[in-house]
């Protein structure tokens, strides 16, 4: 368990449901994490196992359809406890969190930029509400974060609308208008899906940047290893809505213990090793989220079920570091301990 000091936002016990045809999707199903300060979390899965669910409630984001049943999402800001979950959707206090002292970075930044509006002004926007700075002020800072983002000539794309931008060059703009006020917390929801690797790397430094300079927590989900095993303090699994699998980097990656990580891990081509390699992709599908299995979620695709994997495992900790939800993880410790 980390000093309390050094949690930028905690996560407890949180349920998130939908609700749509009088059936309901258990999306978030008791999920538990921390976010450290200056450290980075990086949250790995197949999609639709959460992990956007799981951003989209803690900025309040969720569609109308939808509601936090149960859980506490507390935000440790530097004038005390927030507990986000109480927090009207769209109240004021919610409203001067979002985007400047929790910021997000959204998957697809076509659908997240307004079409009718410049890139300049969109960006401008968040500086407007959430700092002093004049109009000058915001357009010099504008045309800075574009340039830090590594769009050339950015005096004049400034005043360009999204789609006169590349999908990368979007997604850049998204970056820099998650990253104007220097949040305090940093969701990217998979933030470098559309660029390249030369843009990924650059991304990725000012990402540490802030990281380091403003000691900004960043919760990162991804589907990228590499990029876990580049950037991740904490690694969080998750798979059907739970946290199977939660540790350190170092723990995560070179022992996991739950067959889902490895699974994960198996199913990943590693350079070095040739064409000859065997890649397994994990064997089945996701389960219907209307129509789940008993007990344990990933049992019907895990070679080591046994009997009592009909009743849903509790979380463990297996050390001070790890913890799993797995009846079997014993099986897959490196010294069977």
């Amino acid at each position: 368990m980390q000093a309390a000091h050094d949690i930028a936002l905690s996560v407890k016990d949180l349920k998130t449901y939908f609700y749509t045809n009088n059936r309901c999707n258990k999306a978030i199903n008791g999920v538990s994490f921390e976010i450290r300060k200056g450290k980075t979390l990086c949250v790995v899965g197949e999609s639709g196992c959460g992990k956007s669910v799981t951003a989209s409630t803690i900025m309040q984001l969720l569609p109308a359809l939808s509601r936090i049943e149960q859980g506490q999402v507390t935000y440790h800001s530097d004038n005390g406890d927030v507990e986000i979950e109480k927090l009207e959707r769209d109240g004021q206090e919610m409203r001067a969190i979002r985007g400047s002292e929790i910021a997000m970075i959204f998957q697809d930044p076509m659908t997240a930029l307004n079409p009718v509006y410049t890139i300049g002004f969109q960006i401008g926007e968040s500086l407007k509400y959430h700092t002093n700075l004049n109009s000058k002020e915001i357009r010099e800072r504008t045309i800075d974060l574009l340039r830090d983002m590594g769009i050339s000539l950015p005096e004049m794309r400034v005043d360009d609308y999204p789609h006169q931008f590349s999908g990368g060059m979007r997604q850049r703009a998204m970056i820099a208008m998650a990253m104007s006020c220097n949040p305090k917390i940093l969701i990217a929801d998979e933030p470098t899906t559309a660029l390249d690797v030369t843009i990924q790397a650059q991304i990725f430094e000012l990402m540490e940047k802030l990281k380091t300079e403003h000691e900004t927590a960043i919760m990162l989900i991804t589907h990228d290893m590499g990029v876990v095993a580049e950037l991740a303090d904490d690694v969080a699994v998750m798979y059907m809505g739970n946290i199977v699998e939660a540790g350190t980097v170092d723990q995560v990656l070179r022992n996991p213990v739950h067959p889902y990580t490895r699974a994960l891990l198996d199913s990943i081509p590693v350079l070095g090793k040739g064409k000859d390699q065997i890649i397994s992709p994990i064997s089945g599908s996701t389960p219907d989220p209307y129509n789940r299995p008993i007990g344990c979620q990933f049992a019907p695709r895990c070679s080591y079920k046994t009997d009592v994997c009909d009743v849903m495992p509790e979380e463990v900790n297996v050390d001070k570091t790890r913890r799993v939800m797995c009846w079997n993880y014993k099986d897959l410790l490196p010294n069977g301990e």
